[in-house]
């Protein structure tokens, strides 16, 4: 069996009610898992390095969490969760960036320093974020094409075959969002 076929089968496995395979599942996940990490750390933190194993390890908690509760289509569909994940890591970092700024009781909650933002970095992340949110009650599926092209870095034919749409329905979305996205965080800055 090749590398593929292995995580495909790990992952059918996982969605079979078998999360234990988790444990098997990332030595061979792991690369791919930093690429995502590195594309968008360099999208939201140019320069920053350092942060990308911190950014895998956390990400990946978050999915070994409650992996049963994931009916696991593919691979694509893998990366794309953990593409997820990691946002969700960055914004919630974010959040805690705010929140010690304002000298919170719980600025204590960023345990790993590795992935450190500017207050102006947080403020954009977490107003893109909230954009998203609301994008996402409306066109759920222009917000998952937001969230695989500029977050995962995928490509428009690697977002269509995870989405299960044409490559034509990905790039309508992708105007969609860019524009409604610019539109949304000018009015809210």
């Amino acid at each position: 069996m090749n590398q593929a076929s292995d995580i495909t089968y790990l992952l059918q496995e996982i969605s079979a009610g078998n999360p234990d395979k988790m444990d098997d599942l990332f030595p061979l996940v792991y690369d791919e898992l930093k690429v995502l990490a590195h594309h968008r750390l360099n999208r939201e933190f140019s320069g920053n390095t350092l942060a990308t194993t911190g950014l895998v390890h956390e990400a990946y908690l978050k999915l070994v969490r409650k992996p049963e509760n994931v009916d696991w289509q593919s691979r694509s569909h893998f990366y794309a969760v953990a593409s997820r994940a990691m946002r969700q890591v960055l914004v919630n970092r974010a959040y805690a960036r705010k929140a010690q700024k304002r000298g919170s009781e719980y600025d204590h909650i960023v345990a790993d320093d590795s992935i450190a933002m500017t207050e102006e970095r947080a403020g954009e992340l977490i107003a893109l974020h909230e954009a998203l949110k609301t994008l996402r009650k409306s066109e759920p599926r222009v917000a998952d094409v937001v969230d695989l092209r500029y977050f995962g870095g995928f490509t428009v034919s690697e977002c269509a075959d995870i989405l299960k749409v044409s490559e034509s329905t990905v790039n309508r979305d992708w105007r969609l969002a860019r524009l409604w996205l610019y539109s949304w965080i000018s009015e809210e800055l």
